[in-house]
């Protein structure tokens, strides 16, 4: 992964829906807080709203390592959520989760659809592309954890279905989902023929038929 994020951050003790309204007017952090690894506490910390909120402007910044140094100390994690106000452009919360090497992670990471336009299935045949995910959870080991996953149109034929077990993934990543049954084998994304199309299809041309009536 050739991107990187860093993060300064901040142990918080004082905790409250007051507190954090300060923090936002005043101070212009955010609170949030670093959970998991083995052993270890949850932290509440705080962090700079704006650097947040332009890390996130970022698409690899969701499936990406990042760097938190909370008063001067590094510690990796993921973020694993993350809260906005209701009608306002700003950012009340966040969830990060350590990362430790030689344990795996659950990430959930954009599928990015390539040539689509392009496509044989609908340029040439005028297929309707449907979208049925655009994203999905998938489980590695921080080292192997992907930026994104591809399906290339180009590939897909008309009425055809791409689902979660068509999917190229990098070595050593699995997809969740699929570690809970063959029933769980979700589309993705697919080709169709315009409705009208398959309407006149069904009715085997129409007009051809009656010319060749004599």
């Amino acid at each position: 992964m050739a991107q990187s994020f860093e993060l300064e951050a901040f142990q918080r003790d004082v905790k409250g829906k007051g507190a954090s309204r300060r923090l936002r007017r005043v101070e212009r952090k955010i609170p949030a807080i670093v959970y998991g690894g083995e052993g270890k506490d949850p932290m509440p910390i705080t962090l700079w709203h704006n650097d947040l909120k332009k890390a996130i402007e970022n698409e690899a910044f969701f499936t990406h390592i990042i760097s938190l140094s909370i008063d001067g100390k590094k510690e990796d994690v993921i973020i694993k959520d993350l809260q906005r106000h209701p009608y306002k452009p700003i950012l009340t919360h966040a969830d990060f989760q350590r990362v430790e090497k030689g344990h795996k992670i659950n990430v959930t990471v954009p599928v990015h659809f390539l040539n689509e336009e392009s496509a044989p299935a609908v340029k040439l045949q005028g297929g309707i592309v449907s979208h049925d995910a655009m994203e999905v959870e998938v489980t590695c080991l921080p080292d192997d954890l992907p930026e994104y996953l591809e399906v290339d149109m180009n590939e897909v034929e008309i009425e055809q279905i791409v689902h979660l077990s068509d999917l190229k993934l990098p070595k050593g990543v699995e997809i969740v989902a699929l570690q809970h049954g063959e029933d769980h084998d979700q589309p993705v994304v697919s080709v169709h023929k315009p409705k009208g199309q398959k309407a006149k299809e069904a009715g085997g041309g129409g007009s051809g038929s009656e010319e060749g009536g004599g």
